[in-house]
């Protein structure tokens, strides 16, 4: 049975950042852009922030120590979800869409999905698409994340709220043996990539508005952008090159990260510590291997006429799905299905564990595979002992059990949603699609959500705002409330 008074007490800090990021956004609307969107964000910020105190007052005697495994599960979903509805409010103010297509469009962007139901974006006022671009970028990282980082005296119970947010299947990752000092360390390499990458996009061509904007998305692997266009908008493969290299450093662990350039100032940057990590290398690897079986088939259909154009756009859309991002440079809605259809199946693969990526994760995928090839050798060689090893050492049982369970959950839930979204009115390709579009969150789909999600149905709107929280927070957690056993005492 879960604390009701220590969990309220818990969610006010989400209600109150939610509340403080819409009253900046506010700010820079009346102070800096002049975009006369200024109320869209301060009537719902301060109704957020009196909303939080109110919480606070109430349960002001509650002791957040010892948070339990419950607790930190129904923290973490529902921080998704009532940010999700919160984060909504200056969309519904500013472009006056429906509130299921709002909160859609939050969810989208606080999970870093980037599926979108709005059109028009370069000439909405520019606070909004910043306000869009940086719900992104906050996601990224996880708002848990950056409670366990604010919320010292979270100390106790903060390593089960980093498992409930964190995704991969290896959790017990720590950077320092307190809670806190790991979300800081996360957050230090997070900004610091980001501000990096706003620098490469201004020196690329952009202006400082889309460089900052998008540095932000970039890292996230959210994919949203301040253009119909996406990418496509600035017509740069100088700009493609850089968003490949930020879009890969968001997609492998943040920990691996912290651990390369640590030792900054003191030794050197450890850069061959990428190549001796198992995922990231397997990562690599298939990066590659996918865009050069994309060039040579993108080619062979003469779709592009010179072969480095070919590349750059192929390697850009592998990175692209891969990571989840979303990012678009050309019509590839339009390439051959079987392009298409391969796009999603990156998708699926995802990036690292302990990244902003999506999908099934690299090493969930390495851990199957090795499972597999264990199982075909015991068939040939019946009395044979296998183990499984990942990076030098055996992969204990419950680690593999909860791989598999995985893998076999993330089939079984594509196949229900797509299935309902069919029943909804969607032809297959587009209820596949956009199913693993939002499960992945990756953003794009095809078919007739080629473009944005605006045909989807109501009721499929719901449908693929419950499947990005359930993507995003990688099954489990969410579907362990849904358990008569998780309210029981």
């Amino acid at each position: 049975m879960i604390n009701v008074r220590k969990t309220s007490r818990l969610l006010a800090m989400p209600v109150l950042w939610m509340g403080a990021v819409q009253a900046v956004f506010g700010v820079l609307s009346f102070t800096f852009f002049h975009d006369q969107v200024t109320r869209a964000f301060l009537l719902p910020a301060a109704g957020m922030m009196l909303a939080a105190a109110l919480i606070y007052l109430m349960t002001k005697k509650i002791e957040l120590g010892g948070v339990s495994f419950r607790d930190a599960l129904a923290f973490a979903t529902l921080t998704w979800v009532i940010t999700g509805l919160l984060g909504a409010l200056p969309i519904i103010n500013v472009t006056h869409v429906r509130f299921v297509d709002g909160v859609f469009e939050s969810i989208s962007a606080l999970t870093t999905t980037g599926a979108t139901v709005l059109t028009g974006l370069d000439h909405m006022p520019p606070s909004f698409l910043m306000y869009r671009q940086f719900l992104q970028w906050m996601g990224g990282l996880g708002v848990v994340i950056f409670v366990v980082a604010v919320l010292p005296m979270l100390n106790i119970g903060g390593m089960r709220l980093l498992k409930a947010e964190t995704p991969g299947p290896m959790k017990d990752d720590r950077l320092s043996p307190r809670i806190a000092n790991t979300a800081h360390y996360l957050w230090l390499v997070y900004i610091s990539l980001t501000v990096l990458c706003a620098l490469c996009y201004y020196w690329a061509g952009m202006s400082a508005f889309d460089a900052i904007g998008h540095s932000f998305t970039t890292l996230s692997t959210g994919g949203f952008s301040t253009h119909d266009a996406s990418m496509g908008y600035f017509n740069s493969h100088r700009i493609l090159a850089i968003s490949n290299l930020f879009m890969m450093a968001g997609a492998i662990s943040f920990a691996l990260h912290f651990r390369v350039f640590s030792r900054l100032g003191r030794w050197r940057v450890r850069w061959w510590l990428y190549w001796r990590d198992e995922e990231t290398r397997t990562f690599v690897v298939i990066v590659l291997v996918l865009a050069m079986i994309f060039t040579g088939y993108l080619f062979a259909n003469r779709h592009y006429d010179s072969l480095a154009v070919t590349f750059s756009y192929a390697l850009f859309h592998v990175i692209s799905f891969i990571t989840s991002t979303g990012f678009g440079a050309a019509d590839f809605a339009s390439w051959p299905p079987a392009a298409c259809f391969l796009l999603v199946i990156a998708g699926y693969l995802g990036g690292c564990s302990g990244s902003t990526a999506g999908g099934n994760k690299i090493v969930r995928n390495i851990i199957t595979l090795k499972s597999i090839r264990n199982q075909l050798r015991q068939l040939i060689h019946p009395y044979g002992v296998f183990s499984l090893r990942y990076q030098g050492g055996r992969v204990d049982y419950d680690v593999r059990s909860s791989v598999m369970s995985f893998m076999t959950l993330s089939a079984a839930t594509s196949t229900a949603i797509t299935v309902l979204l069919v029943a909804t009115g969607l032809d297959f390709w587009s209820a596949f699609s956009a199913a693993a579009a939002c499960l992945n969150v990756l953003g794009p789909g095809f078919g007739v959500v080629g473009s944005n999600f605006a045909p989807v149905s109501d009721t499929g709107t719901w449908i693929l705002s419950a499947a990005m929280i359930l993507g995003r927070l990688e099954y489990f957690t969410v579907l362990a409330l849904l358990l008569p056993a998780f309210w029981r005492r």
